[in-house]
């Protein structure tokens, strides 16, 4: 009898599966990208495999199906609802922010916009209307290096 006979391990198959799950929890938690998790879940599984005293072979099916069904189903549900590895950029931040012309921008032309304490090249969102210095402006969206402004409802 080898060390490497199954007999000997099936004893403990249970207790490795539950082990393995721990080990890719912590990678998991250590990440935090959404990917380890779900082959920490098929882990339990298929350590439940094991303890109905089912074969090595059928805890490893257990183990690939049921993680790669929650990868493949799941998955993209989680990172929706947790916006995991997703940050709003500079630009995308700027998007509904509120500033103060400083410098007129006349019909199809540029202006400076203060915004949280930066100056901005600023284009008013319906270019034929300018907007005048002082006037309270929303940033629509950022082209290029450029913001894209319309006066404040409140200011009108």
């Amino acid at each position: 009898m080898g060390i490497f006979d199954m007999m000997v391990w099936s004893d403990y198959l249970a207790l490795i599966w539950i082990g393995a799950a721990v080990f890719l929890a912590l990678v998991e938690a250590a990440t935090l990208g959404l990917a380890t998790i779900w082959f920490a879940i098929g882990a339990v599984a298929a350590s439940i495999a094991a303890l109905t005293d089912a074969s090595f072979l059928a805890q490893v099916v257990v183990f690939l199906v049921v993680s790669v069904i929650l990868l493949i189903f799941t998955r993209p549900l989680a990172v929706k609802r947790l916006k995991i590895g997703r940050e709003k950029n500079v630009t995308e931040r700027m998007e509904g922010r509120r500033g103060i012309m400083t410098e007129a921008a006349p019909p199809f032309g540029t202006g400076l916009a203060k915004v949280d304490g930066a100056l901005w090249t600023a284009v008013p969102e319906d270019p034929a209307r300018g907007i005048e210095n002082g006037v309270t402006v929303d940033v629509v969206r950022i082209e290029g290096v450029k913001l894209v402004v319309k006066p404040f409802a409140g200011a009108e």
